[in-house]
């Protein structure tokens, strides 16, 4: 299966799609913030504090992602500095706030591509988006050159979910595999950890958006993710009921046929230790409540970790 990126490429459309998504840096109206600051010129900046080249943090083959990601070879990841969204408990807090002014390394849309085929020649099975919603753009910008240096790898939208449906429709036959994390239900702790009291609305717009763009996840027969949307949650200490309402809504809302990640992985991160509500991982009892209410709202395709064939492609096992 070729990238549906490569059909669009060929049928001279992506460059259109490219001169769309410039004209939302000035003013920038990417994502639900919509600042309105020019990224264009160089100025004062918006919330996810960037300006017309992404910068990237880091990047490489991925071997902790989701198995349908995972496979042999790993998800190229590519980590993006800076997000629009700034969780107070972000695990990637030194990336995404970058209070240290430790922002990685602008690249213009050459050098993004050539990190793109890069990972491709390492054997990864995707190219893995990590916070790509301020970077939309520079994304696209980088394709044309990717593509005649031979990347087909397919393309993992992987974002915290607050994205802008106008933007996300820039995306159609482009992005194959959407991974949105819907965090927060309740408007009220969306504003309170991420200044975002729209959170939840935007984030139900747009995974319907990605969910029809390119459906339920469809597998190989490896077991490798082709296309589909591949929904996470962060479980959060203290607040299944917000979990029960995000999974019922996957199931009722979306589709009963979704692959759901519920992550147990949360620990204080961040300026979460300032706050006593966060200030705590989550326990074993909420991670197996929370796997109950996805069973109980019909959701039957979960990821399923194992540790030991991850520990054994780390070369920790033999």
């Amino acid at each position: 299966m070729k990238a549906s990126y490569l059909n669009l490429s060929k049928e001279g459309a992506l460059q259109k799609r490219i001169q769309r998504a410039r004209k939302l840096l000035a003013p920038c109206r990417l994502c639900p913030r919509q600042c309105g600051v020019n990224r264009l010129e160089k100025g004062p900046l918006g919330i996810c504090r960037s300006g017309e080249q992404a910068m990237v943090a880091s990047f490489g083959p991925h071997f902790g992602e989701e198995s349908p990601l995972v496979g042999e070879g790993g998800s190229g990841t590519i980590f993006f500095s800076h997000c629009n969204l700034l969780c107070c408990f972000c695990q990637n807090y030194e990336i995404s706030h970058c209070p240290d002014q430790e922002e990685g390394q602008a690249m213009g849309p050459d050098e993004l591509a050539r990190i793109m085929v890069d990972l491709q020649e390492q054997g990864c099975h995707n190219i893995n988006l990590v916070t790509p919603s301020h970077v939309l753009p520079q994304i696209l910008e980088a394709l044309p050159s990717a593509i005649e240096n031979g990347l087909h790898l397919p393309l993992v939208y992987n974002s915290s979910g607050y994205d802008r449906v106008e933007s996300l429709q820039l995306l159609e036959d482009i992005v194959d595999i959407y991974m949105p994390d819907f965090k927060f239900w309740n408007p009220e702790h969306g504003k309170r950890y991420a200044q975002a009291h729209d959170y939840p609305e935007m984030a139900r717009l747009a995974l319907k958006e990605m969910h029809r763009q390119v459906g339920d996840l469809v597998m190989d027969q490896n077991g490798l993710a082709m296309r589909g949307v591949l929904f996470r949650h962060l479980i959060m200490p203290g607040c299944l009921d917000e979990t029960a309402e995000i999974l019922k809504f996957i199931a009722r809302e979306i589709s009963v046929a979704s692959y759901v990640n519920i992550m147990d992985q949360y620990h204080p991160c961040g300026k979460a230790y300032e706050i006593e509500a966060l200030n705590r991982p989550v326990s074993s009892e909420e991670v197996q409540q929370a796997i109950e209410m996805a069973q109980r709202a019909g959701l039957t395709r979960l990821e399923q970790k194992d540790f030991s064939l991850l520990l054994k492609r780390l070369g920790i096992l033999i």
